[in-house]
């Protein structure tokens, strides 16, 4: 995809042309090459000025002629081993929360694995979105700002690449949606992806044996779970 949006001109950066382009795994993680682009360091990243531009990349994306599956970016799978895993490990995560993230797993994951049940629950368009928090994977570079980071494309709605960005983040999409001639955001999607990134944090505890500094990273994450409506205001 990367490939085709370069040739299409859109300020993208490529896959590196020094290795094959595929996963390379290690030490039981994968890892992908980009080409090396200079990043322009004393810039703060805009968030908010960011998320306007993703709606540029969706209405580029909505051309893209290859197939994708459906909302792999979620990797439901990784969230349902996870949540086993976790069983073992009460010191990760308390028996309690990890009750309420199988509960919630429950209601979220046919909407996740299942097309026909998200567009019944939703009546949303879908199409071909970044993935991966696009509003964080644009970059500054001397050459403008250029989109990164395409390892977890996928067809699914718009509002998961806004997921977690907060209110004016999605003002910022929605005032650029308009003007392109986009739809704008759907509230119910929104909680919807907003509910999937909590439970995948919560997944990501099982991998603190691999990564002990994992375990301060996601605690915030962990936290605004707890405090949060059950899967996102969604009814089982």
């Amino acid at each position: 995809m990367v490939a085709w949006l370069a040739e299409q001109g859109h300020p993208v950066i490529p896959p590196s042309p020094l290795v094959p382009r595929e996963p390379v795994q290690r030490d039981g993680f994968s890892m992908t090459f980009w080409q090396f682009t200079e990043i322009v360091e004393d810039v703060e990243p805009d968030y908010v000025r960011n998320a306007g531009l993703v709606a540029d990349l969706h209405r580029a994306l909505r051309d893209y002629p290859g197939e994708l599956p459906f909302l792999s970016a979620a990797e439901p799978q990784m969230i349902t081993d996870s949540l086993d895993d976790l069983e073992a490990r009460p010191d990760l995560l308390d028996p309690a929360d990890l009750d309420r993230a199988r509960q919630q797993w429950q209601v979220l994951e046919p909407l996740v694995t299942s097309r026909a049940a998200f567009e019944a629950e939703f009546q949303v368009d879908l199409q071909p979105v970044h993935g991966d928090a696009a509003p964080f994977n644009i970059v500054p570079t001397p050459d403008g700002a250029l989109y990164a980071d395409f390892e977890l494309v996928t067809i699914g709605p718009v509002e998961w690449d806004l997921a977690a960005f907060g209110p004016e983040c999605e003002a910022s999409y929605d005032t650029r949606a308009r003007s392109l001639g986009l739809r704008e955001l759907d509230e119910r999607v929104l909680r919807f992806v907003n509910a999937v990134g909590e439970l995948r944090s919560v997944a990501c505890l099982a991998l603190v044996p691999q990564l002990p500094m994992l375990a301060e990273a996601i605690k915030p994450a962990i936290d605004e779970w707890r405090a949060t409506p059950f899967t996102g205001g969604l009814s089982g």
